[in-house]
């Protein structure tokens, strides 16, 4: 895709990897990030840093918005989208504000694709997520070269939406084994056991995950490094919830409660694992 544009609006611990990637790949790469300096960072990897995110955008093919949450999204495309790139929204914003996006980008007259992505720092940082897209078909394989670049695989899902209502659906399974992982290991500590032993027990059986292990580990450590922070979970669980309807999400329930007194507590821009300490009351 030599002479392709993407624009690439928040350059975050998931949009800096992606704009890296996209650059990597032979794409020419504009970013802008509401803290410019974060976008510095790319400069030296062949991405061009801009102050306004509509000098990102002018003349782009395609515009790729990683941002906070929805009303971020819409307040940065509502300002930033001209001409008639293919707007890739990757950031997750649930179900509600993907139809008020979507709703914009008719309006704009651009062409909208709904694309979140499975994955966190390190995937991204590798090439590996799974893209979850969804949009009109005729745009599927414009894409597909920039989903190339950011992932490891690609999901086509049909109209757009599908793609936030499936990342919904994985997020829950993600917060529910996360706050699973922090009660068996406080558990294991309440009754005077190594929490090792847990992770021990079901390694190489069929109740193993690799992710109870890099949790577990980082849980039982009391280190959290950053992959994907409390506060963006604890956000994702509230769209979770918000999309479930009459649906009793126990699980999401319990890891919302548990993010939130982490939260509380002065973790919030720790990694989501921090969650653990949210089982311990008082």
């Amino acid at each position: 895709m030599t002479g392709t544009t993407v624009a690439v609006l928040g350059t975050g611990i998931m949009g800096g990897p992606m704009a890296a990637n996209l650059a990597a790949a032979g794409l020419t790469v504009r970013a802008w990030n509401r803290s410019r300096e974060k976008a510095e960072l790319l400069a030296g990897r062949g991405v061009e840093v801009v102050d306004e995110p509509r000098e990102a955008v002018a003349d782009a093919d395609f515009v790729l918005t990683m941002l906070s949450d929805g009303p971020a999204v819409h307040e940065v495309a509502e300002r930033a989208l001209t001409g008639s790139p293919v707007w890739i929204q990757a950031s997750t914003v649930g179900v509600e504000w993907t139809g008020k996006l979507a709703a914009l980008a008719e309006k704009a007259g651009v062409a909208f694709v709904d694309a979140p992505v499975l994955g966190t720092k390190q995937p991204a940082e590798q090439g590996k997520l799974v893209v979850l897209a969804s949009g009109p078909e005729e745009q599927r394989e414009r894409c597909a070269p920039v989903f190339d670049a950011i992932g490891a695989r690609t999901l086509w899902l049909g109209p757009a939406g599908n793609g936030s209502r499936l990342k919904l659906v994985a997020n829950a399974w993600v917060l529910a084994l996360t706050n699973a992982t922090a009660e068996s290991v406080a558990l294991a500590q309440q009754l005077g056991l190594d929490p090792k032993l847990f992770l021990d027990a079901i390694s190489g059986g069929a109740l193993d995950s690799p992710y109870a292990h890099a949790k577990g580990g980082a849980m039982i450590s009391g280190e959290f490094p950053l992959s994907f922070s409390a506060e963006h979970a604890a956000k994702d669980a509230r769209l979770v919830l918000d999309a479930a309807g009459p649906l009793d999400l126990g699980s999401v329930r319990a890891a919302l409660a548990h993010l939130e007194a982490a939260i509380e507590a002065g973790h919030g821009e720790q990694d989501m694992a921090v969650l653990h300490r949210g089982t311990r009351q008082g």
